[in-house]
């Protein structure tokens, strides 16, 4: 039996989005945020270190989003969740399943990053320590965040979809990049990126990952 460790609010809401969408059996293990957001010391039982998504399968362990999810459709060859093979859709679906993970999160956990740091520091330095990040947040972050933004809506300007004229894998992986920035952002100027919203929440299968993890932030069950 499949056992997704399921962080609450995080990532790991595509895997089970994605699991639905494949019709897999599957388990849920929740565990909750501690006060400072971090997870719970006892995902570390599980992987080394200790975040969430993380996938078993019998005695086989797999971490990070984008592994767990090219495990999850090798277990069901005709998964129909990837353009044709050696197509430019296929490609572009490629990218965004790496992409996802690998540049569009980072400025975005950089950006809830400077907003903590003078909320923790002591009272006598919030005023530089505000000051300092916001500086930062104006002349590094702000404009990466932009940057993708523009790449978000520019891909979706073809079909409403990431790769190609049909919803596939890429359209979960992106989904919670796209999440996390509209409750931080707002997309009222990014009308693809809110109508694809929209569309993702009120599938079915995304709707029954909702009430299979439990409590989710971005988006109501």
């Amino acid at each position: 039996m499949l056992k997704v460790h399921h962080l609450n609010n995080s990532r790991s809401q595509r895997v089970l989005w994605l699991l639905e969408e494949l019709g897999l059996d599957y388990e849920v293990v929740r565990y909750e945020r501690q006060a400072d957001m971090r997870a719970p010391d006892a995902l570390k039982a599980i992987h080394p270190l200790g975040k969430s998504p993380i996938l078993t399968d019998g005695e086989r362990t797999v971490a990070e989003t984008g592994a767990i999810v090219e495990y999850i459709l090798s277990l069901k060859p005709d998964h129909g969740m990837l353009p044709p093979e050696g197509s430019e859709d296929y490609w572009e679906a490629r990218h965004f399943l790496h992409y996802a993970e690998g540049s569009a999160m980072p400025p975005l956990f950089l950006k809830l990053v400077l907003g903590m740091i003078p909320d923790r520091a002591p009272f006598f330095a919030k005023p530089v320590l505000t000051a300092a990040m916001s500086k930062v947040d104006e002349m590094l972050v702000r404009p990466q965040i932009k940057l993708h933004l523009d790449h978000w809506e520019g891909a979706l300007a073809k079909s409403g979809w990431f790769a190609g004229p049909e919803f596939s894998v890429a359209d979960v992986m992106m989904s919670f990049p796209v999440e996390a920035a509209g409750e931080r952002l707002g997309y009222d100027n990014r009308p693809r990126l809110r109508d694809f919203l929209l569309r993702i929440h009120d599938r079915p299968a995304y709707r029954q990952a909702l009430k299979r993890g439990g409590p989710y932030a971005y988006a109501k069950a």
